[in-house]
């Protein structure tokens, strides 16, 4: 059985989401990697090789935390992004593997030659 949230807190400036675990886990997670991370096929593909490295997210918001059943969340993103469903499990191994998955996506977006900040923005 793996661990049950016990709760979700978004940051005021909507850019933090903590989720709090029964088993005494608790992740702070940017908006930004959640929305870089973003389970949704667009995001993730159908398959690893369809896999997108989403650039220009930096200071992307979370406008909106929806329950979707028992067993995940709907994050609404300011750039209008909303199809990825979070589950419970999904949101703690991205609180578990966050500092490995960040740096993966930070050595994908230097190779690809993008940037975390919109074109223009700087």
């Amino acid at each position: 059985m793996s661990a049950w949230p016990t709760e979700l807190r978004l940051s005021k400036d909507k850019k933090t989401l903590t989720v709090s675990f029964d088993d005494g886990q608790s992740h702070a997670l940017s908006a930004e990697f959640l929305r870089v991370m973003s389970p949704s096929a667009e995001v993730q593909g159908h398959s690893a090789a369809e896999r997108k490295t989403v650039g220009g997210k930096i200071n992307v918001a979370i406008l909106a935390v929806d329950p979707v059943g028992n067993y995940a969340v709907r994050l609404s993103f300011d750039d209008m992004h909303n199809t990825g469903l979070y589950t419970w499990a999904y949101l703690a191994e991205l609180g578990r593997d966050r500092d490995e998955r960040w740096a993966a996506y930070l050595g994908e977006l230097q190779e690809k030659g993008l940037s975390r900040e919109r074109p223009g923005q700087r």
